[in-house]
């Protein structure tokens, strides 16, 4: 009996050892093979811009072992990367960023995903939206575009990343109907990032082009394109100093991105906490602090319950405003 008594004892205390050591080896997750960042949109945009300035940050104060390489995967309006994350549920190897526009994309019924495929990982930050046109075009100020939404809205032609009922398209529609323009006849090309749009508005194929404003920033900087008004509810500083808000031009046409670091469905929870921690590293760096500042970024940094909270909240809000306009289907 007590050899019995103790064998049951000694077993018992392996399997206390083990579950601790286990627990103690998930607690402690690191990714241990090459890390893929999943851009689902394509080269250029806001969306690759901000994941390549994380990968180097992050690769540059070894804030993370194993080399990180830059994938993207556009498509369905950023379907196509988050459904290839989801290809590897439980392997935080995979990582991905996603702008606020996905959102709109899930509301209008278009996107294949919903919030339930989305693992948000930590926000990074938030931007708002802008207007901009060809050096040389007619459109001088945002009083004249709005002048001829109101006039002709089907006389301009404006490229956007995503897809129809996006933040991008929001803005536009918001903008138009405050003019008093007819909102069903917005011409609008959809382009698969913000990098493609921009492209088409420099070649004169589109009027306006709209965009998250840093994106925007070095064609205008460069002389290439000229902002006409960022959707925000005062005027930024820095580089938009001179650039109105659409408050200034009496429209309620506030629209905010945001950039959301996402992981796999089946993240647990200690692979979740080691790149929420990545993360915080990154966006406190001196790098990232002047990158906010050169752009006028807003430094909003969310671990992922709280990134979760705010996405969901967002949703409602956001699908108020979609079916007002009628962008969701009964």
């Amino acid at each position: 009996m007590l050899k019995t008594i103790m064998r049951s004892h000694l077993l018992y205390a392996l399997l206390l050892a083990a579950l601790a050591c286990a627990t103690a080896h998930a607690a402690d997750w690191r990714p241990d093979k090459r890390i893929e960042v999943v851009v689902p949109n394509a080269p250029g945009g806001g969306n690759d811009r901000i994941a390549r300035t994380v990968q180097r940050i992050a690769q540059e104060k070894r804030f993370v072992g194993p080399v990180m390489t830059i994938s993207n995967k556009p498509g369905a309006g950023q379907v196509l990367g988050i459904n290839y994350i989801n290809q590897h549920p439980g392997d935080a190897h995979y990582i991905g960023i996603i702008s606020a526009t996905l959102l709109g994309d899930i509301i209008s019924g278009r996107s294949q995903v919903g919030l339930a495929d989305i693992a948000p990982v930590a926000q990074l930050f938030t931007e708002y939206v802008a207007f901009a046109v060809k050096a040389d075009s007619p459109l001088k100020t945002g009083r004249d575009l709005v002048a001829r939404l109101k006039a002709d809205t089907g006389s301009i032609s404006t490229a956007i990343s995503g897809v129809i009922g996006n933040h991008n398209y929001i803005a536009l529609a918001l903008l138009a109907r405050a003019a008093g323009g007819d909102v069903k006849k917005l011409k609008v090309v959809t382009y698969n990032g913000g990098g493609d749009g921009i492209t088409a508005a420099l070649g004169g194929h589109v009027d306006v082009v709209i965009a998250p404003a840093a994106t925007i920033l070095p064609h205008v900087q460069s002389g290439g394109l000229r902002l006409l008004a960022i959707a925000a509810p005062k005027r930024q500083a820095g580089a938009y100093a001179d650039v109105p808000s659409t408050k200034e031009l009496g429209v309620n046409a506030t629209i905010a991105n945001w950039r959301v670091m996402i992981g796999p469905r089946g993240i647990t929870p200690q692979q979740t906490a080691y790149w929420e921690n990545v993360f915080a590293r990154v966006v406190n760096t001196d790098e990232w602090k002047a990158m906010l500042e050169k752009d006028s970024l807003t430094g909003e940094f969310l671990r992922s319950a709280e990134a979760r909270a705010q996405i969901n909240v967002e949703y409602e809000t956001l699908k108020a405003v979609m079916t007002e306009l009628g962008l969701v289907k009964p």
